[in-house]
């Protein structure tokens, strides 16, 4: 070691390269193996780096490039001779210290797979849970803009008018009204319209929307079986439903939306194509929104097994195979024999007369289909 430490003038046949980590001017250097690695260059004060100090730094082929922890964090000296390259690495014992060790690689790695993890918790977890807490804390105003903005994409899809028959509208209307009282919503909560397609659907949307497509009057044999199904989408609309499944398939995007008031946009349409097209609720909500209809149906004097008897027509046993969008409501048979074990004799007037029913059947006249 001794040998180490005497200075030894260093010869090199090709030119040492030096840039001091202040200016980017190249310097040509020479350098000398004392107890230190001094690096001099003509007319200027020698640089002394301490081996101990001294790092290897990225390089291309045939150059030792190195760095010091004691010198400004851009210096750095380039060694293109191969033997003055050997004797100077073979004082430096920490040049590769900074190096990723293999332990440092399994480090990295682990904690990748415990980033990877925590996203995956986020998404299982993190968002429902979120879109359960935030659901009920948007603001009415926000929800009714989701809303508009939903109904822009779903009257695309379904007609952009909704059925006026004077005498249908005006049966269609008593009979929200009165789910509407029974439910204790008011005026302002709840708006309903009936669209001009013959798929088989109803369905709720931000803001106190419900919308009865033709297709479900098509299907339907009494106002006992559409009330029942209304009361179903105003059990989504109680519990905030769809704002939660807005939340939920909006995920980050839609949270940051909301922070800063950019809602009607990217969100309302991921919303009007895969809630409402898809309408696609969770078993959970599906099973509080048939709890909130039989109440509803029972409050009215009317029985809930009319409306599970209209879906299972619908779709059949087990769906039947039908494309049908009330076919991806879960477990229709299961309902049919809920709502069957629910089923009283009627204790209240019909909801609609006769001739009322007959004129919501016609609400969007013979030639709108």
């Amino acid at each position: 070691m001794s040998e180490l430490s005497t200075e030894v003038p260093a010869q090199s046949a090709k030119p040492t390269i030096f840039f001091d980590g202040v200016s980017s001017r190249r310097r040509q250097v020479a350098l000398t193996l004392g107890d230190a690695l001094e690096i001099l260059e003509e007319g200027a004060t020698p640089v002394r780096w301490a081996y101990a100090d001294i790092r290897r730094a990225d390089s291309p082929p045939g150059i030792l490039r190195l760095a010091c922890a004691s010198a400004p964090p851009l210096a750095r000296l380039e060694i293109r001779d191969a033997l003055l390259a050997s004797d100077v690495t073979a004082r430096c014992m920490r040049l590769d210290e900074h190096q990723t060790s293999r332990r440092g690689v399994a480090k990295i790695v682990g904690w990748s797979m415990a980033a990877a993890v925590s996203i995956v918790c986020v998404v299982l977890f993190g968002v429902p849970l979120a879109a359960d807490r935030l659901a009920p804390l948007v603001p009415k105003p926000i929800e009714r803009r989701i809303g508009d903005a939903a109904e822009v994409q779903v009257k695309t899809i379904f007609g952009r008018s909704e059925c006026q028959d004077g005498a249908g509208k005006a049966a269609f209307v008593k009979l929200v009204n009165r789910l509407r009282d029974a439910a204790g919503l008011d005026d302002d909560s709840m708006t309903a319209g009936v669209l001009p397609t013959p798929v088989p659907n109803a369905f709720a949307l931000p803001g106190g929307k419900v919308f009865v497509l033709k297709g479900l009057l098509d299907k339907a044999e009494n106002a006992d079986e559409i009330a029942g199904i209304l009361a179903h989408e105003l059990g989504h609309l109680k519990r905030y439903d769809n704002m939660r499944g807005l939340i939920y398939n909006g995920g980050t995007s839609f949270l940051i939306g909301l922070l800063f008031g950019d809602v009607t946009g990217s969100s309302a349409v991921i919303f009007a194509s895969r809630s409402v097209v898809e309408a696609s609720y969770s078993r959970e909500a599906e099973t509080a929104a048939d709890t909130f209809a039989i109440e509803i149906m029972h409050k009215l004097g009317r029985s809930p097994k009319p409306a599970a008897e209209l879906m299972f027509r619908i779709t059949g046993k087990e769906g039947g195979g039908l494309t049908s969008i009330l076919a991806s409501h879960p477990l229709t048979e299961d309902r049919l024999a809920r709502m069957t074990k629910e089923d009283r004799p009627a204790s209240g007037p019909p909801l609609l007369t006769d001739a009322e029913w007959q004129a919501l059947k016609g609400i969007c006249g013979s030639g709108k289909v």
